[in-house]
């Protein structure tokens, strides 16, 4: 049976029906918690960036001109809140304890991804991808496991096109040479 269009669930929500909104949150939430993640490196974070976005799209949903999918217009919210969330995180950690100079811990058993994977092959490129900076894990998930196109990416981050084709390619290059230690 195939899926109603999100523009469905948007119209009732516009029209007064704000309980259709749970539908487009269950339909997109294990993504916008990947792209929180990816950004964030923390489990917690990224749940609360995650939520904050939601509840953003929903305030917001009048704005929502349609121009673009709807989900390229939601990640672009769980990825400007993310970025936020992180700067908010970094000042407020050199604030706390200059000294001690606390890293973000990326909390690899919690990640949605590592659920779905279901062979030996996936777990290698997980690990791969965890190891490259975060701009390019973040590129790599959005176009290869979330298949957004490159003027998608382009309007969730804010990078320019050639910027994005650059880190990707880049990005591929250190995925090969991963790979080719781990296996």
């Amino acid at each position: 049976m195939k899926q109603p269009d999100d523009q469905v669930y948007i119209s009732r929500v516009v029209n007064g029906e704000p309980s259709y909104f749970s539908y487009l949150v269950n339909r997109y939430k294990d993504m916008a918690f990947t792209i929180s993640l990816k950004i964030l490196r923390n489990q917690e974070d990224a749940e609360d960036a995650a939520q904050e976005s939601f509840v953003k799209a929903y305030q917001q949903i009048r704005t929502y001109q349609g121009n673009a999918k709807f989900s390229t217009w939601l990640y672009t919210i769980v990825y400007r809140t993310s970025i936020s969330k992180l700067q908010k995180n970094k000042i407020l950690t050199f604030a706390i304890d200059d000294e001690l100079n606390e890293e973000f811990i990326y909390d690899y058993s919690a990640t949605q991804l590592e659920q779905l994977q279901m062979n030996e092959q996936s777990k290698f490129v997980r690990q791969a991808i965890q190891k490259l900076p975060e701009a390019e894990a973040l590129l790599i998930t959005l176009f290869y496991m979330n298949e957004n196109t490159v003027k998608e990416i382009e309007e969730i981050t804010g990078m320019k096109a050639s910027n994005i084709k650059v880190k990707l390619f880049r990005a591929r290059k250190i995925l090969e040479k991963e790979l080719q230690f781990l296996m």
